[in-house]
């Protein structure tokens, strides 16, 4: 399967960067095509343009300057998004990187009633995260970066998309060995794949 890994911490020594390595490690394990690509590191300016901002509705013009980004969307069967959950939601450079990336042409097209869907490749999605809230609070804000990713970016993917969510909770307050544990969940879950 192809598959596009994007993640997304400023720090290579996180805990999100150990889910990085690990979900890596388990998808190449069984023989993946992997595109990795690490925001941060790689640089990625998230912030829309104002030039950008005035071809955003021209396909083909809206590409220049993020041509491997649509390239490597556009080649994926599969879309992993590993991040930390930050004020309920992506970071803003991950945010950013559906902004300036996921545009008409590239992932939907405006059509007479709605928009149609243009990711019909994408078979998968699959979300590794952590939250410093407890579930609780989640559930009552109703839990806002999966509505995005389920209910929003899944729509624009083949028809019955599946998701998978794989998140820790209450972050800040978890013991190493729950860590760990963690950790032993996510190679398991995505050596299943």
């Amino acid at each position: 399967m192809h598959i596009l890994l994007i993640a997304c911490h400023p720090r290579e020594d996180s805990y999100n960067a150990a889910l990085r390595q690990a979900v890596q490690a388990a998808l190449e394990g069984q023989g993946h095509e992997i595109r990795l690509r690490d925001l941060y590191a790689e640089g990625f300016r998230p912030a829309l343009s104002a030039a950008e901002h005035r071809v955003t509705n021209e396909p083909g013009r809206n590409r220049a300057g993020i041509e491997r980004e649509v390239e490597d969307l556009r080649w994926a069967e599969a879309l992993i998004l590993i991040y930390p959950t930050w004020w309920y939601g992506m970071p803003a450079m991950l945010k950013g990187w559906f902004d300036r990336v996921w545009l008409p042409g590239v992932a939907f097209r405006i059509g007479p009633g709605a928009i149609e869907p243009l990711l019909t490749r994408i078979r998968r999605i699959a979300v590794v995260t952590t939250y410093g809230s407890p579930v609780w609070l989640l559930w009552y804000l109703g839990w806002p970066d999966r509505r995005v990713v389920g209910r929003g970016l899944r729509r624009l993917c083949a028809r019955g998309c599946r998701l998978d969510w794989h998140c820790l909770t209450d972050m800040d307050r978890r013991e190493p060995w729950e860590l760990d544990r963690f950790l032993v969940r996510i190679r398991q879950a995505f050596a299943a794949w």
